[in-house]
């Protein structure tokens, strides 16, 4: 099972879903507090589950409702993901993936993991 590590870093406090062998699947943003973070957590348990996939690597691709990952191609040309709540607001996001298929497992390994991972709190490093 994953787990949803907290943590702290020199800004403020973030989370990071680890899948059961530890590797990072999902990142947050900073929060200004723990409480915010938590909330940020609880919205990807919540949406992570029925968000859709919307692949924006292909041409004329079909828009999705909120809540929705987003895959996409960065700046460097590896693919990456992002999950929008049903606000639109980014919850979370994955690292870089050189194969779109690596990219597809990360979004079902959050889809898995997110509604029942504990939270556990990580010493910053």
């Amino acid at each position: 099972m994953g787990k949803f590590a907290v943590k702290k870093t020199k800004t403020g406090i973030k989370f990071n879903l680890k899948a059961t062998n530890g590797e990072i699947i999902a990142t947050s943003e900073v929060y200004n507090s723990r409480a915010a973070c938590i909330n940020g957590l609880e919205s990807v348990r919540r949406n992570a589950p029925i968000a859709a996939v919307e692949d924006q690597t292909v041409e004329n691709f079909e828009k999705q409702k909120h809540p929705k990952f987003e895959i996409y191609v960065d700046k460097a040309g590896e693919y990456r993901f992002r999950l929008k709540a049903t606000n639109g607001q980014i919850i979370a996001v994955s690292e870089g993936y050189k194969a779109m298929a690596s990219c597809k497992n990360g979004i079902d390994s959050v889809k898995r993991n997110a509604p029942d991972a504990p939270v556990v709190e990580e010493e910053p490093n």
